[in-house]
């Protein structure tokens, strides 16, 4: 029986960390350079600045993508470094919060601005 701390080959998560740095890697340029190219000096400046939608979904699909590679990290380290099962999950729980609040919370002040 697997256990239910990770005890699989992780070939999936190692693919998943990949394929998340490289789309962070080639979009992450192309938005500094958006971001400083507009240079908002004010709200209604930066509220203007992410009034595109495609901006926002754009935003929000390199929040979830940093959110998943920062997970398969986390979960790499708690699972090589902390043994107890109990306090793993805990830790897994607690990273697995922050993150998709994070993530949630983003989404709310993005389209808040819409």
């Amino acid at each position: 029986m697997k256990s239910a701390t990770g005890a699989h080959t992780g070939t999936g998560a190692w693919l998943l960390q990949r394929a998340t740095a490289v789309l962070l890697a080639l979009v992450l340029p192309g938005l500094t350079f958006y971001f400083i190219a507009a240079l908002p000096l004010d709200f209604a400046g930066w509220r203007t600045l992410f009034s595109p939608l495609w901006l926002r979904v754009l935003m929000l699909l390199m929040a979830a993508a940093l959110a998943l590679h920062a997970w398969v990290g986390m979960r790499d380290i708690f699972m090589d470094y902390v043994h107890p099962t109990g306090l793993r999950l805990a830790l897994y729980l607690a990273v697995i919060v922050y993150l998709s609040g994070s993530v949630a919370w983003l989404a709310a002040i993005l389209w808040s601005m819409a």
